[in-house]
């Protein structure tokens, strides 16, 4: 499971080291895409099928199945680490996620989460203050298990 916060800068060559903690979860090989809230999302192979088997069941007769197949596919790029644990993101994606410097990584079960440093204040600080609301709609006021 890939959970936990990670601070890291990106270089100008859009080089961003992951975590250690994360890259045998990921394996050799893994997707990075376009995701929602201007972060990008980091998925193992496996995941990633399972993802896109579930676009490809979408009618591609709807036009929100075929508008976020082409914002969520048209994003997608294979990536795999270099020597010092780096990974290299396409411009577009760093473009799309607002990244300039200070990046933030996080960990979100079955993927992991790029934000620019901006981005994620500005999440945090939006969704900390209903937090507990959110918890209430998704979990009917309990998260016994």
């Amino acid at each position: 499971m890939l959970i936990g916060e990670y601070h890291h800068s990106i270089d100008e060559k859009g080089r961003i080291i992951i975590p250690s903690k994360f890259r045998d979860e990921l394996g050799e090989k893994f997707i990075v895409t376009r995701g929602l809230e201007n972060c990008l999302f980091v998925y193992p192979i496996s995941s990633w099928q399972k993802i896109v088997s579930k676009l490809e069941s979408l009618p591609f007769t709807k036009r929100d199945a075929r508008e976020f197949n082409r914002f969520f596919l048209s994003g997608a790029t294979e990536v795999e680490f270099d020597k010092q644990g780096r990974i290299n993101i396409p411009s577009p994606l760093v473009s799309y996620a607002h990244m300039e410097k200070e990046s933030v990584i996080i960990g979100v079960g079955d993927r992991l989460e790029i934000w620019s440093q901006a981005g994620w204040d500005n999440f945090f600080q939006e969704a900390g203050d209903k937090l507990s609301d959110i918890a209430e709609n998704l979990f009917d006021g309990s998260l016994d298990v």
